[in-house]
């Protein structure tokens, strides 16, 4: 057990030693990234009258579409569509699905069971009054999350074959609130991806993107993917963005996720960016540069917590795919514990103690830490996680990696001077 200031400093200093080097490709990868934002700015011509406030109907707002022009181009693909009406990643995620699936058609999920809000959406497990199942989409769910790393070509196309046809495949990317199951690499989404269009050719794969973006060098609809989602207070606002999500793919599909979130013969040629626009554009900017270091933070974070004792997922030295890292602390009173310590070294609402509660879409009681400037901004430094076995906790953003570095050294040296607190075992 290391304890006391100076030691725990020393500790944090030791650990980044360590990832010099995982360092180094976290930056050369944010590079890239950054570059692409800035030639998509440019190819675009962003100016300062895209900035300008539209009331109404928003009828041609030329900023609305140049944002939407711009983050196709940095994710690569046909078509995006960036909407402030859209309240989080899962209503991003519903539009997606609901403007795709018609009564009748299969959806089939690739990952295993969808976490909690996700599943009420579908309404699979638990009956939700206009869930895609209740309005009659059939759902089928295979988790093959744990064959990608083992099995063969042959074996995973003999399971597509089992639940083919379907209208749309569904793909899970980060790990949710669980740790069984690994964040999947955008390499193996193009490989599942692949699979499922020479097994069922008419079909289409859809990505939930959320908290994956700019940690890799493409997005999933780069590399294969028909479609993908999520939300702007997670990655890709950089912090700036006060709500909103995004859909990404080919054209009509984004169209028809439009129609969902406005109305038929609407679809997006309306509605207005409550003078969002220059947040949205500049959050996009800084996105490279934030997420990397919320990256760097998580695995300082593993490193750190590792040493000490607990069970960590990633790996401190493991490639990245997603800016969340779970930590397992095996105990209802140690998990409280961390996300306490956690959010006295929030930059808002540092003086509050997080208590668990239930929340709207799971199951168990949440306790979630998350001083936040922009509320549930989980792009900001926050920890949360459901109050279940392995009583895990979800770290997860950081504007800056100083701030993942601050707040780590003050919570462990916090846990050390404090035993009733402590949150290692």
């Amino acid at each position: 057990m290391v304890s006391g200031a100076i030691s725990m400093s020393e500790l944090l200093l030791d650990c980044e030693k360590e990832l010099f080097e995982s360092f180094q490709e976290v930056e050369r990868i944010a590079l890239l990234n950054q570059e692409r934002v800035l030639r998509a700015f440019a190819a675009n011509k962003l100016t300062e009258e895209f900035f300008a406030e539209h009331t109404g109907y928003g009828i041609d707002d030329c900023g609305r579409e140049a944002m939407d022009a711009i983050f196709a181009d940095v994710f690569e693909c046909e078509a995006a569509a960036v909407r402030m009406q859209m309240v989080s990643g899962t209503h991003a995620i519903a539009c997606a699905l609901f403007g795709n699936l018609a009564p009748g058609d299969k959806l089939v999920v690739l990952t295993g069971k969808p976490y909690d809000t996700l599943n009420q959406v579908i309404g699979a497990s638990a009956h939700s009054h206009g869930s895609l199942v209740h309005l009659g989409v059939k759902y089928e769910e295979l988790d093959l999350t744990n064959m990608l790393d083992t099995a063969s070509d042959g074996e995973i196309r003999a399971e597509l074959a089992a639940v083919a046809p379907a209208r749309l495949y569904h793909i899970q990317k980060s790990r949710g609130y669980s740790t069984e199951r690994p964040t999947l690499s955008n390499q193996a989404i193009k490989r599942l991806a692949a699979l499922v269009k020479e097994v069922d050719a008419g079909a289409h794969v859809f990505v939930d993107n959320c908290y994956g973006e700019f940690v890799e060098e493409h997005e999933p609809v780069a590399l294969g993917a028909d479609l993908m989602a999520g939300s702007l207070i997670k990655n890709p606002g950089g912090g700036l963005a006060l709500t909103g999500g995004y859909v990404a793919g080919k054209k009509t599909l984004v169209e028809n996720s439009l129609i969902r979130l406005t109305a038929p013969g609407i679809g997006g040629h309306l509605g207005v960016t409550f003078n969002q626009n220059r947040l949205v554009f500049q959050g996009l900017f800084l996105a490279p540069s934030v997420v990397s270091g919320a990256v760097k933070g998580a695995m300082l974070a593993a490193s750190c917590l590792a040493r000490l004792g607990l069970k960590v997922d990633p790996s401190p030295l493991a490639r990245r795919f997603d800016i969340i890292q779970a930590i397992e602390f095996g105990n209802r009173q140690r998990l409280i514990n961390f996300c306490r310590a956690l959010q006295s070294y929030s930059p808002v609402n540092a003086h509050v103690a997080p208590e668990p509660s239930g929340m709207p879409g799971y199951d168990d009681e949440v306790i979630m830490a998350g001083g936040s400037f922009v509320e549930g901004a989980t792009i900001e430094l926050s920890a949360d996680g459901p109050l279940r076995e392995p009583y895990a906790a979800y770290l997860q953003g950081g504007l800056s990696y100083l701030h993942v570095k601050t707040a780590l050294l003050g919570a462990l040296n916090q846990c050390a001077a404090a035993a009733p607190s402590s949150f290692l075992p």
